[in-house]
């Protein structure tokens, strides 16, 4: 039986179906069941309820030997620290995963070797070392920027032919894309000769800048795109304007400031220790980012 959580997400949704498509029993952990598409209705088990809560996971876990493990962003108005909430939404999963053996293929952040403080990136980091420290049989997808970050720039990029972040517009910013993140996650959960741990670190083919992905979506959209670097005070300031938590806010600024100073190239190992993944930057946009903006 395979456990997976967000299966309403974008990878999770992924991981869900291609995990059916072989036939494998699966049970799924969800808040909303209608959110849940009718073919998940109809052939995976449900368990409703948040994966974060100890009777939940527990429930799920039942006559489980694999797990899909991805935390949910927190609520954007009242976010707390985010090691800590990673940490605390982890840790009943990780004691029943560790107490029944079973094993547990994660999402989580590249760049382990990072010395400073990387908010987001951080807690993934953290809730990783939760996992190998109580035994669990884990693979840590370990990944950088998701291109589907830049769907939000969609009506922007239509509007006004520009797109914004805080991330240096000089400075290679590894992608990968959401749907090979899936097909990592779901082989691994198909694969039963695995053991112990390790770390996956997963990334595109493309080393790109935000200016030189600008001129990829350009390319892409047929018109001129520009990339605009927002400074990084300026980003948090406009995330709390938005409602953003202070905590989150801070978080946020954190994780930007060390994707700057270069966190995913602290990965350790060789340079071919990081697995490059199908999907390229042009393709991503052609099939997803250009259909955006022209919708």
């Amino acid at each position: 039986m395979i456990v997976i959580t967000t299966p309403t997400g974008d990878i999770g949704r992924q991981v869900v179906g291609r995990v059916l498509d072989r036939g494998e029993a699966v049970r799924v952990i969800v808040r909303d069941p209608s959110r849940l598409s009718a073919r998940v209705r109809a052939q995976a088990e449900v368990v409703q309820g948040s994966h974060g809560d100890a009777d939940t996971i527990t429930k799920a876990l039942d006559g489980a030997d694999r797990l899909f493990w991805l935390v949910p962003p927190a609520g954007f108005r009242d976010a707390d620290n985010a090691r800590r909430y990673y940490l605390e939404f982890t840790r009943a999963a990780c004691r029943e995963a560790a107490s029944r053996g079973v094993r547990v293929v994660g999402v989580t952040s590249l760049g382990r070797g990072y010395q400073g403080e990387a908010g987001l990136l951080s807690a993934a980091l953290a809730m990783d070392e939760l996992f190998e420290a109580g035994g669990v049989p884990y693979r840590a997808l370990a990944l950088p920027f998701f291109m589907e970050n830049l769907l939000l720039q969609a009506s922007a990029i239509k509007e006004h032919g520009t797109f914004s972040m805080a991330n240096a517009a000089d400075r290679p910013l590894p992608t990968v894309a959401t749907r090979d993140v899936a097909a990592a996650a779901a082989a691994l959960l198909l694969d039963t000769s695995w053991s112990g741990q390790a770390r996956v670190p997963l990334a595109g083919p493309d080393r790109l800048t935000p200016d030189a992905m600008a001129e990829v979506i350009s390319d892409t959209v047929g018109r001129t795109v520009r990339y605009h670097q927002v400074p990084l005070a300026d980003f948090q300031a406009a995330m709390m304007r938005r409602g953003a938590s202070p905590a989150l806010a801070q978080d946020m600024a954190d994780m930007v400031e060390a994707q700057n100073n270069g966190i995913y190239d602290a990965e350790p190992g060789n340079p071919g220790s990081v697995t490059v993944t199908v999907t390229g930057f042009r393709q991503w946009c052609q099939d997803n980012l250009e259909p955006a903006v022209r919708s």
